[in-house]
């Protein structure tokens, strides 16, 4: 479950000062056992560097972990994540050649 906001109207303040985008990250024990949840704190991580390029400046996106995604792999993560971008109207194309083990950008 991903929650974006992005703030209305045009960046405040000058290109230098503008934010990068923040992402954060809520698990809970639901998932699992701190083992497994930060397996899935570390792979979403991953997930948003590689997709952090796509969000707006100064936005900030919270990404929650549902426990079904303690059993996911990787690809399928992957998979969800973007098809959650896409959700909030953010294309996101990274994910193609995950299963594969190589990503677009690297």
């Amino acid at each position: 479950m991903l929650h974006l906001h992005a703030p209305a109207g045009p960046p405040s303040g000058s290109s230098e000062q503008r934010s990068a985008p923040q992402v954060g990250f809520v698990v809970g024990r639901g998932v699992g056992a701190a083992v497994r949840r930060n397996r899935v704190k570390r792979r979403l991580r991953s997930l948003a560097r590689e997709r952090l390029a796509l969000l707006p400046t100064e936005a900030v996106l919270v990404v929650r972990a549902l426990p079904a995604s303690a059993g996911t792999t990787y690809a399928g993560l992957a998979q969800d994540f973007d098809k959650a971008l896409r959700r909030l109207d953010i294309p996101a194309d990274l994910g193609a050649d995950i299963d594969t083990g190589t990503v677009h950008g690297r």
